[in-house]
């Protein structure tokens, strides 16, 4: 899940001593600033929105906090504990690998803990093919789409393995030469007290050699950044918070592994008339006070598109409700109802004769005003 070179606390640009308060703040001001919806289209955008909340995860944990700051302290992540000018330890020098510090309180579990590196905090090897990420997108959607389904067109940013150097970040023919920095071993240490930890080299990230002519599309990266357009099925009676999940449709998987997942999580738009609770439809239909007191018929609208004929018994009261059986969303085999709530409008100005009637009516039948 997460590149361990990242400096949480540079990522939210909090100082690393900063309270639960301050990252809590600092969270909530990148998170609105990057998210996805306010910046549609966006993958730069994107990918720091999903940085922001890897950062917050862990700071905002006292358990993972206190476990990354130590890792931190000790130069793990090459920042923070090693000291101006160190040097790789020359052989023969005592030196740990992260899953060597076990003894040290608990750091053997540290990717497991912190960064969810998989089952038993292994990472997966670097060599194999390897299964792409899944990716997970916000689709907003209209109501009448998420109530009788449909089809919609998806763009979904994308982050995988460039195609054209297959991840390496090197141009295709080139030649490939050993890492001055790392010797060729892919790591680095750094010394810190009385041992040293390890790290993948920054310069050549791990791979212990460089290419003499870097890929030009993507870089040097070994990544591509990309805007995926896909039609994407709405089944009907969805809701917010709903999910699909498109097999093959995530990142593409490395030297050769199969494609991650799309997940397509779906958010509903609120209806001018319409209302939704459960499988059942609600709504408001304003009346007259003589279709109120004479009784009437009125048609009302409903999501099949075809408007049904209702009657209102003469003496209605305010806040009635009817029931259209049938015409409620239909999901997983059942179908509920639609409801009509009357509201009775009172005219806001009359005339003196009009008034004159109505104080004639209220004699006659006893009401007082």
């Amino acid at each position: 899940m997460s590149n361990t070179n990242k400096d949480y606390y540079a990522i939210l640009g909090v100082d690393a001593k900063a309270d639960e308060a301050a990252i809590k703040k600092a969270y909530r001001k990148l998170a609105k600033q990057y998210h996805p919806d306010a910046n549609p289209g966006n993958p730069r955008a994107a990918e720091r929105f999903k940085e922001v909340g890897e950062a917050n995860g862990v700071l905002s944990d006292p358990v993972k906090r206190k476990k990354y700051d130590q890792m931190r302290k000790l130069g793990a992540f090459g920042f923070g504990g090693a000291r101006p000018g160190a040097r790789a330890q020359p052989q023969g020098s005592p030196s740990f690998s992260i899953d060597d510090l076990g003894g040290l309180g608990g750091f053997s579990d540290i990717f497991s803990s912190i960064f969810d590196r998989g089952k038993k905090g292994q990472a997966p090897k670097s060599g194999g093919p390897r299964k792409g990420a899944d990716v997970e997108h916000l689709a907003e959607i209209s109501f009448m789409t998420a109530a009788k389904g449909s089809k919609i067109p998806v763009s979904v940013p994308i982050t995988e393995e460039c195609a054209t150097c297959r991840g390496s970040g090197g141009a295709p023919g080139t030649g490939w030469k050993k890492c001055a920095e790392c010797k060729g071993s892919g790591s680095v240490s750094f010394g810190q007290g009385g041992f040293a930890v390890n790290r993948p080299c920054p310069a050549c990230v791990g791979r212990g050699e460089k290419a003499e002519r870097t890929c030009g599309a993507c870089g040097g990266t070994g990544k591509i950044h990309q805007d995926r357009k896909i039609q994407v099925s709405v089944p009907a009676g969805v809701k917010t918070g709903s999910k699909v999940r498109l097999t093959g449709q995530g990142e593409r998987g490395q030297k050769g592994g199969a494609p991650g997942d799309l997940v397509i999580a779906f958010k509903v738009a609120p209806h001018r008339f319409f209302r939704r609770e459960g499988n059942d439809i609600h709504v408001t239909v304003p009346i007259n006070l003589a279709q109120a007191a004479l009784g009437s018929r009125i048609r009302v609208g409903t999501i099949s598109g075809k408007k049904v004929v209702l009657r209102i018994p003469a003496g209605t009261q305010p806040g009635t409700r009817f029931r259209i059986r049938g015409q409620g969303i239909r999901r997983e085999g059942r179908i509920g109802d639609q409801y009509v709530e009357i509201k009775v409008e009172i005219p806001e100005s009359l005339t003196e004769e009009q008034a004159s009637r109505i104080r004639e009516f209220a004699t006659d039948t006893g009401l007082k005003w």
